[in-house]
């Protein structure tokens, strides 16, 4: 089926169909060897080069969840015996969206779509992410005050944050935020050491069915829900990230 020459470009995830018109009034599109014109019409069997350049189709986005086990790294290192890429061993290209501290569990995502992943990691958009978290002694009420109130740490104060005791040990967080190692580094403003953090939900996506060390691609309605939530996200990350 033959489309425009402009949609063409568009559809392989070089630059928009209006920038697409520029590289043509610019003479710098070329379709089988000739000089391209707006209102030009492209098939499959046609080549376009930019700059005498082929046109690479953007790939497929990918958008997978994984509930991570204690011992895998975030990192796209492969020098890293334990990185997660090896772990989850995926036919193509992807990264983590932010981190789990090694000896921290719980849902991760991973993705091909560097656009998604600034608008999620900007922590100025305030999405959220839930932790169960379990300390070396008692939780007291004047813990889950201080917690959600705010902690010093790397120079700065925490965001005031949902704090909820949920047993003699354990607590849930709901941060906003994501400073590095901030959970264990909270705890430890309050002389508390963590023994096991969980993340278990990342905005609107649980680890509902997903067993430890499995993964699962995002459904689409899951996929269509993030979409929205993050349509009028900032796609600039600044100096926070989906970290714990």
């Amino acid at each position: 089926m033959d489309i425009s020459i402009n949609k063409h470009i568009s559809d392989t995830g070089f630059c928009s169909r209006r920038n697409a018109d520029k590289f043509i009034e610019q003479a710098r599109v070329s379709i089988n060897g000739k000089t391209a014109k707006k209102g030009n019409r492209v098939s499959e069997k046609d080549t376009v080069l930019i700059d005498g350049e082929p046109l690479k189709r953007k790939p497929t986005p990918v958008y997978i969840m994984l509930n991570k086990p204690k011992g895998i790294t975030c990192t796209t290192d492969l020098k890293d015996p334990a990185n997660i890429i090896d772990f989850i061993h995926y036919k193509s290209r992807i990264f983590p969206i932010g981190r789990l501290d090694k000896l921290s569990e719980g849902l991760i995502f991973l993705t091909n779509d560097g656009d998604i992943v600034n608008k999620i990691l900007r922590a100025g958009n305030r999405h959220e992410k839930e932790y169960t978290v379990t300390t070396n002694k008692p939780i007291t009420h004047d813990f889950v005050h201080k917690m959600s109130h705010g902690i010093r740490i790397l120079g700065t104060v925490t965001k005031n944050c949902f704090v909820k005791h949920e047993g003699e040990k354990r607590f849930t967080i709901i941060l906003t935020e994501g400073l590095n190692r901030q959970i264990r580094r909270m705890c430890a403003a309050l002389d508390y050491k963590v023994t096991s953090l969980k993340r278990v939900r990342i905005m609107h996506i649980t680890l509902q069915g997903l067993g430890p060390g499995k993964w699962r691609h995002f459904t689409n309605d899951e996929i269509e829900a993030i979409n929205k939530m993050v349509l009028h996200s900032s796609k600039i990350a600044g100096n926070e990230s989906m970290g714990e």
